[in-house]
């Protein structure tokens, strides 16, 4: 017989039991928020982690302000571990070092002295060696935060209180940005300019129809802490339209010239945003080693306490722009930062956040801190005025108040006796009991009096502020301004318009000339000029290069490295080459086959390559003549040919047999003469141009491959004269 089952969620003596599907995904997903809200995402509210929090409120109550004496690092650690923070000291000390880190930290948030680390990966000295106290700027995330601004929660054992949020009057979550990893999501915001994101929050508040694109106007973009310079504009307000996006961003490095006259070095002064100057200069070691990267003679790290500087000495026959492209390209001088601007709205619903939706969270948190805090002032004005009014009107009947006061047996009874016989609160019955006798001097009451009229004057503005959102706002504005005014500075990021999103291959390849050859048997060369050095009368000429037998050059073309290349086939397509996609070769070299370098189909030839330059006189002035061996002519435009696909177009229709055979770049306005192999010839106008260019023989047509087949074309200057222009030569 088979036992029963005890059902789920049934208790069998005194244990509950459960489907372990669900408790694994109730125990995940609590474990999930518990990374998420505590740990890892940084709240909009103030831009801090649970952590970082932590570390400045123990620094607050230890006193150490920046205008104290630093305290050992350790001891502060002790403190957050003890009080707040029921972690390791390990990841404590981490965030504390990291605040007080210049490369890290647009603007630092603890003053530090001693090894705090360094951009070159090197750790910081350990925790008993470090001294800390925080910087000016940690004044204004604390201040008013005994105001009653922000809510208070107990600590992890319930001995005492730590704040929720700070009342942070910066928009500290762009200022420094953040970086962190949650159970499933992952934060990453670059660090910020404070003028220009206090601008943006000044002009939100003027007008909170405000869009993105206005408050961009202010914005260029992060402003990274060893600056360096960031590109394309339109890249940057996508990230920020949408709160994700990619933004390049470069060291800075100029190329300068030897003080000994002879070769360049390369001096870099900046590095990308969290690169570490020790790995990178080392991955340049190494792609100089394995060949990767040529012409680098050196490289020194110069840095010192002044700054950044990298000195990469060049080899004399160097291509500086070259290197220092290939260096961008395959080193992290050149990095995109994928910016992912994800934090805790409400200090529970994670969100990412558009720069508007972030500036909008940041200024109705303003209007709830600065609410909560004019509250406050009220009452405690309020207070005091009452206080005031008790100790004017004692002083107003000072003798029927001593009076009072001698005549009852004891202090209970006095201050009863005040408070019926003055109408007194029991606030101020007691303040007048423990008032001094020099109160009863003519300075003393005069004070009262005067401390009376400006609190009625304060409650007057706190009324009046807490009654009008217009007031309360400018009360935040004037708030930002003095913030701006006292910490703001010039952005050290520099920002480019256009991007480099991927670096081009012409950008590492210099501009020069060379000569480039194709062979009947369809090999394909690039050769510099010098490699033909000149001769004078009787010279014996140069070898051209070594080809199999019966192989000889059919054409060539000068053009420079960054020209492109249109070939033309034998099928009337048309494939485009850029020059330096061809191999730069020796003069004696054999080349490779074209088929290497263009997809030709089985039978097809190249039968004319022409160089177009990257600045031609333009369709306007200029056209491309097409010939076929059958002497049909058509005439085109270069727009034509514009970004010719990889696989090839389709440059003349050919009747069947025909073969397209020669191409020309022709100046619009000139005679166009075409050869045959028997020596016909013809000369006619560019405007003259038809479809058939010459009309072969009956005798020849019989056999077009060898005796009717046009041989030739030449292109004519449009004043170029003739002593004869007949039809036939």
């Amino acid at each position: 017989m088979k036992s029963k089952e005890p059902k789920p969620e049934q208790e069998v003596a005194h244990v509950q039991l459960r489907d372990i599907a669900r408790e694994m995904r109730e125990s995940y997903l609590d474990y999930a928020m518990s990374v998420i809200v505590t740990r890892a995402l940084p709240d909009v509210r103030d831009g801090l982690k649970p952590v970082h929090r932590r570390i400045l409120y123990t620094m607050r109550g230890m006193g150490l302000r920046h205008t104290t004496k630093h305290r050992k690092s350790a001891a502060v650690v002790g403190d957050v571990l003890g009080k707040y923070h029921p972690h390791g000291d390990a990841p404590v000390y981490d965030a504390l070092a990291r605040m007080a880190q210049d490369f890290s930290m647009r603007y630092p948030l603890i003053d530090g002295q001693g090894n705090f680390g360094s951009i070159d990966g090197d750790s910081p000295a350990a925790m008993r060696y470090t001294e800390a106290r925080m910087a000016a700027l940690s004044d204004e995330l604390l201040l008013d935060i005994d105001k009653e601004t922000v809510d208070f929660m107990p600590n992890y054992d319930g001995t005492r209180e730590e704040p929720t949020v700070f009342p942070a009057r910066i928009p500290y979550l762009l200022l420094n940005g953040s970086l962190g990893i949650a159970v499933g999501m992952a934060t990453n915001i670059p660090p910020h300019n404070l003028t220009e994101l206090i601008n943006a929050a000044l002009t939100l508040i003027e007008n909170p129809k405000a869009t993105t694109e206005d408050l961009l106007e202010h914005i260029k973009g992060p402003d990274f802490p060893m600056g360096g310079i960031i590109f394309n504009k339109q890249d940057i307000h996508q990230a920020y339209s949408t709160g994700k996006g990619s933004i390049v961003a470069r060291g800075e490095a100029e190329i300068i010239e030897k003080e000994t006259g002879r070769g360049h070095a390369i001096i870099i002064t900046s590095i990308p945003y969290q690169v570490n100057k020790a790995e990178m200069i080392e991955k340049m070691a190494d792609l100089v080693r394995e060949k990767k990267i040529d012409g680098i003679k050196d490289i020194r790290d110069e840095s010192d306490k002044d700054g950044l500087r990298v000195a990469i000495e060049l080899k004399n026959d160097a291509y500086p722009q070259k290197v220092l492209n290939n260096l961008y390209k395959h080193t992290d001088l050149e990095k995109v930062f994928h910016l992912n601007m994800l934090a805790l709205v409400g200090g529970i619903q994670p969100q990412t956040l558009s720069l508007k939706h972030y500036f909008e969270e940041f200024v109705a948190t303003r209007r709830i801190m600065v609410d909560r805090r004019t509250r406050h002032d009220l009452r405690i004005a309020e207070e005091r005025a009452h206080i005031l009014e008790g100790l004017k009107k004692a002083l107003d009947h000072i003798d029927e108040i001593i009076s009072t006061i001698k005549k009852s047996k004891d202090r209970e009874s006095a201050h009863t006796n005040l408070m019926q016989k003055f109408k007194l609160s029991e606030r101020q019955s007691t303040a007048i009991l423990e008032m001094r006798l020099q109160t009863l001097a003519g300075l003393e009451r005069k004070k009262i009096e005067d401390e009376l009229a400006e609190k009625r004057a304060i409650i007057k503005d706190l009324k009046a502020i807490l009654a009008d959102p217009k007031k309360l706002l400018a009360v935040i504005t004037k708030e930002l301004i003095e913030i701006r005014d006292k910490y703001g500075d010039e952005r050290r990021t520099k920002v480019v318009a256009t991007g480099v999103s991927a670096m081009a291959t012409e950008d590492l390849i210099p501009e020069e000339e060379q000569v480039v050859l194709m062979t009947q048997g369809g090999y394909l060369k690039r050769v510099r000029p010098q490699e033909f050095r000149a001769q004078r009368r009787g010279g014996k000429g140069t070898i051209g290069g070594e080809w199999k037998e019966e192989d000889v050059v059919s054409q060539f073309a000068t053009a420079n490295t960054h020209d492109s290349l249109l070939f033309f086939s034998s099928l009337g397509k048309v494939y485009e080459l850029r020059v330096f996609e061809i191999p730069e070769s020796s003069r004696t070299a054999k080349g490779r086959p074209v088929v290497n370098f263009l997809p030709l189909a089985a039978g097809e030839e190249i039968t004319s390559f022409l160089s177009v330059p990257k600045k031609t006189k333009g369709e306007k002035d200029q056209a491309l003549i097409m010939t076929t061996r059958k002497g049909i002519v058509k005439k085109t435009t270069f727009s034509s040919f514009a970004g010719v696909r990889k696989s090839g177009i389709i440059a003349m229709k050919l009747q069947k047999g025909d073969v397209l055979g020669w191409v020309r770049i022709l100046d619009l306005g000139a005679d166009i003469m075409l050869f045959s192999k028997k020596g016909q010839a013809i000369r006619f106008k560019e405007k003259q141009t038809g479809v058939e260019a010459i009309k072969l023989s009956d005798e020849l047509v019989v056999d077009i491959a060898s005796d009717g087949t046009v041989y030739g074309i030449e292109l004519l200057n449009a004043n170029e004269q003739l002593q004869r222009e007949d039809k036939s030569g």
